[in-house]
C-alpha cells in the first residue's frame, strides 16, 4: 500500500450497503453484504461500513450483528445521531462510528452533518460512544467554520464529503471541479492543522479517485456504491484490486 508523507498507510474501506439494497428489492437472504464484507476483507479491504438508516432501507439490524461476529477487520458503523442509533452503537461497540445527516426522502446522503448547528448535543453526544471506545467521525463538507466545530466537540475523525467534485467531474465541469478539489485540499489540511484525522468518500469512482488519494492529510478512503456496481462486471475483489492500485499510484506519485 502507498505512504503518507509521515510514513501512515492510505487505507480503504468497503461500504457494503447496496449489497442489501439488491437483496432487499426481492426479499430474502441473498445477496448477503455480509458475504460481499468478507470478500472485500479477502481483498485487502482495512475496513468495512456500513451504513444503519432508521429506515433500514438496506442494512439491517441482523447484518450488524453478523458483522460484529465475523468480521476480522474494523467496521465503521454509519449512523444518524439519533437516541437509538446511539444504544445500538453502545450495544456492540465497533471500531468506529461515523455520524451522517440522514432524510426519510434522499437517495443517497446528499451532504455533510450540520455541526456547526448542534454543537452541544453532538458533544453530549458523542462522549458516550467515546467512552465504549468506538472512534467517532463526523461526515462533514468542506467548510471551514463546520470542521472547526467539529474539533471543538471532540470528534477525532472527519470524513470530507466528496459528492460534489465526483458529481462536477463526471458532468464535465471541469473547472468547477478543479475548485472544488481545492476546497477539498485546503479543508483537508485544516483538519489536519486542528489534529483531526482526515477521511474522505462519497460518489468515487477510478476517475474520480486519484485527486482525493493525492491529498496528502487524508487517510482513508470509504466507497462503496460504485465497487458494488463494478462488482456486478468484475467481481468485487478485482474491483477492489483496481481500486486500490489507483489510489497507492496516486499517493506514491503525490508523495514523489
Amino acid at each position: 500500500m502507498a505512504q503518507l508523507h509521515d510514513g501512515g498507510l492510505l487505507r480503504l474501506g468497503v461500504n457494503i450497503d447496496h449489497v442489501a439494497t439488491v437483496r432487499n428489492a426481492r426479499g430474502g437472504a441473498y445477496p448477503d453484504p455480509v458475504r460481499a464484507a468478507l470478500l472485500a476483507e479477502e481483498a485487502g479491504a482495512d475496513g468495512v461500513t456500513a451504513h444503519l438508516r432508521e429506515d433500514r432501507r438496506h442494512i439491517a439490524d441482523s447484518d450488524i450483528d453478523r458483522l460484529m461476529e465475523r468480521l476480522r477487520v474494523p467496521l465503521n458503523l454509519e449512523m444518524a445521531a439519533t437516541d437509538e442509533m446511539q444504544r445500538i452503537a453502545l450495544r456492540h461497540r465497533p471500531h468506529a462510528v461515523c455520524l451522517v445527516p440522514e432524510k426519510r426522502e434522499e437517495r443517497t446522503t446528499e451532504g455533510g452533518l450540520d455541526v456547526l448547528a448542534e454543537e452541544a448535543r453532538l458533544r453530549a453526544f458523542i462522549a458516550p460512544l467515546a467512552e465504549a471506545g468506538s472512534r467517532v467521525s463526523i461526515f462533514i463538507g468542506a467548510d471551514r467554520a463546520q470542521i472547526e466545530a467539529a474539533a471543538r466537540i471532540g470528534a477525532p475523525v472527519i470524513e470530507l464529503h466528496t459528492g460534489a467534485f465526483c458529481d462536477l467531474s463526471a458532468e464535465g465541469q471541469g473547472e468547477a471541479a478543479a475548485a472544488e478539489l481545492a476546497r477539498l485540499r485546503e479543508m483537508a489540511a485544516l483538519g489536519a492543522e486542528l489534529g483531526l484525522e482526515v477521511h474522505a468518500g462519497h460518489g468515487l469512482t477510478y476517475d474520480t479517485v486519484a485527486p482525493i488519494a493525492a491529498l496528502p492529510p487524508v487517510r482513508e478512503l470509504n466507497i462503496g456504491h460504485f465497487l458494488i456496481g463494478e462488482a456486478i462486471f468484475t467481481g468485487l475483489a478485482p474491483a477492489i484490486a483496481r481500486m486500490r492500485a489507483l489510489m497507492d499510484a496516486a499517493r506514491s506519485e503525490g508523495a514523489a
